[in-house]
């Protein structure tokens, strides 16, 4: 078994006049849940397209499970599941006889798992596919994925068209497709999904990795925030070295701090006679849009 389950190096992907891949580096370790993070046009699809082997790329070494996905794509699709943003259903089939027949072109079903499923995202599964709304199609992919016995599960925006609950209960499964052992693949650009869930994001920008690690690795690059109230001035704190966006509200400061500068920052708020403080890490939003706005692709594979 090789350590990653996805390993595409420098893949390159021209679609018509558009650059979609250029370069671009993902490493999906085995057993893990792997973000890949960026907006609408990025590349997000495009590259699990080319990992089913429904689109073929242009250049750079790619192996899915040990194999290559475009000579592969028959063996591959036994041990993989694949959900979409927009799920098109056969209309005359019901949502249970398309989950079974999903199912069987995958490495089987577990009926006692789909009929759980089924349950637990409160699907009929006895309607055609021509009468469900956007959420029950999307349902109907989701069980028919996590009821087979698969190794990897890519998941293009999976929770488009899902209620709150729903997106919850497709949480709670892919946790438990890890914990099995299994690979997932989380395509999105909704964070709150991506930091829930995962234990390592690729930041994808134009087609090239901005950033990959896990979420704590990735923060060490960002700032904290704090607000805090002192007995005495703050002004001068905006002098300080790595310190950002200060601001003065009535009595309470607020301001950015880089991480090898956060215990200076303290120090000096001691100083001052701390009152209140608060302070947050950066999410993974703030982690996304100042490395979206701000930093430069990565063309090379670090050292």
């Amino acid at each position: 078994m090789t350590e990653f389950a996805i390993h595409a190096e420098a893949l390159d992907k021209r679609i018509g006049q558009t650059q979609a891949l250029d370069g671009f580096y993902l490493k999906v370790h085995q057993g893990e849940v792997h973000g890949l993070l960026g907006p609408n046009g990025a590349g997000k699809s495009t590259t699990i397209r080319i990992l089913l082997g429904i689109m073929k790329k242009d250049d750079g070494p790619l192996t899915v499970l040990g194999q290559d996905p475009w000579h592969d794509a028959v063996t591959l699709h036994e041990r993989i599941a694949y959900v979409p943003d927009d799920v098109h259903l056969w209309k005359k089939l019901t949502g249970g006889e398309t989950i079974d027949l999903l199912g069987k072109l995958r490495g089987g079903i577990d009926p006692d798992k789909r009929d759980e499923l089924i349950q637990r995202f409160n699907l009929d599964p006895t309607k055609k596919n021509g009468t469900y709304s956007r959420g029950n199609r999307q349902k109907v992919a989701i069980i028919a994925a996590f009821a087979s016995n698969v190794d990897l599960y890519l998941l293009d925006e999976p929770t488009t068209g899902l209620d709150p609950l729903m997106v919850a209960q497709l949480r709670d499964c892919i946790r438990e497709a890890r914990n099995e052992g299994a690979t997932v693949l989380l395509s999105s650009h909704i964070f709150a999904d991506v930091e829930a869930l995962c234990d390592r994001i690729t930041i994808i920008k134009d087609g090239q990795r901005v950033e990959s690690g896990t979420l704590d690795e990735l923060r060490h690059l960002t700032r904290t925030t704090i607000t805090t109230k002192t007995q005495h001035p703050t002004e001068a704190l905006a002098d300080l070295e790595g310190i950002h966006a200060f601001e003065l509200h009535d009595d309470k400061a607020r301001f950015e701090v880089e991480p090898q500068h956060l215990n200076d920052a303290l120090e000096h708020l001691t100083q001052l006679g701390v009152e209140t403080i608060t302070s947050h890490p950066p999410t993974l939003e703030d982690l996304f849009m100042r490395h979206y706005e701000t930093h430069e692709p990565e063309t090379e594979e670090p050292a």
